[in-house]
């Protein structure tokens, strides 16, 4: 165990060290702040408008302004948007995770390698889900300083839930987008791929609406839409983490045998 475990580490710090010297990276993260800046800024003054529009109605027409939780309001349409965004910045930031691995040659050498597939994909999935944690964090320091402006206070839960549904939304994809770069040397195949699978399970939910009966709502709880909003609301849902959990588990499961296959073939 303790052999596996120092395998994972090492995989681990290996591909976390290469996402902070690739150019390629700091442009992803470049235009994920840019356009997640833009739409905190657009959102906030969105609502803020909003609310100013009532209070003016309220003292013209001498009507009781009805009640607008602005800070809830705020997270819950900037979290539904950095989600969104994800189906676009994550399907680049896994593309290469195996895909260049096999173009420069060097996944045969990881598939006969004494390091597990298992400890090789775990490894994988936790760099590059932390660097992206390192994405969200400035996100979150801004989020928590509107927050913080706010009289009454918002719940702090509330904007860990919404952002911890963030980071757990973009492992399950990342783990998706590793296992289709696990099957390619093409990295823009990968991102493509990756890009059509995830958008099918954001709207699995309305497929399953349309199927209807037990099938349908089986296949509705597949849905990382309908549990990532959930989680921005601020309902923790465990049915939620295990569903996000499943996700990453089973990317991990299907990218080791995956290389199983490959190191099969080489044999």
């Amino acid at each position: 165990m303790g052999i596996i475990l120092s395998n994972i580490i090492a995989i681990y710090r290996r591909e976390l060290q290469s996402y902070f010297v690739s150019p390629l990276a700091y442009a992803i993260a470049g235009i994920f702040w840019f356009l997640s800046g833009l739409f905190f800024i657009l959102i906030l003054q969105d609502i803020l408008q909003y609310v100013a529009g009532l209070d003016i109605q309220g003292q013209q027409f001498q009507v009781p302004v009805p009640p607008f939780d602005v800070p809830y309001q705020f997270i819950n349409a900037f979290l539904d948007r950095m989600g969104w965004m994800l189906l676009f910045i994550l399907p680049i930031l896994s593309m290469g995770l195996y895909a260049e691995e096999r173009k420069r040659g060097t996944l045969e050498l990881l598939a006969t390698s004494p390091v597990t597939n298992w400890a090789v994909a775990v490894g994988k999935l936790l760099g590059v889900l932390t660097f992206f944690t390192t994405m969200v964090i400035p996100l979150l320091i801004f989020e928590a300083i509107v927050i913080g402006a706010a009289s009454p206070p918002m719940p702090p839960l509330i904007l860990l839930s919404g952002n911890l549904g963030l980071i757990l939304l973009a492992g399950s994809i990342l783990s998706v987008g590793m296992f289709i770069s696990s099957l390619t040397d093409s990295t823009i195949l990968s991102a493509v791929l990756t890009f059509a699978v995830i958008l099918m399970l954001l709207f699995v939910d309305l497929i399953a609406k349309n199927i209807g009966g037990t099938f349908g709502e089986a296949i509705g709880h597949l849905s990382l839409l309908k549990h990532y909003n959930s989680l921005i609301r601020g309902v923790f849902d465990t049915s939620a983490i295990i569903l996000f959990a499943s996700y990453m588990i089973l990317g991990v499961f299907l990218t080791a045998q995956s290389i199983d296959a490959l190191r099969f073939q080489r044999q």
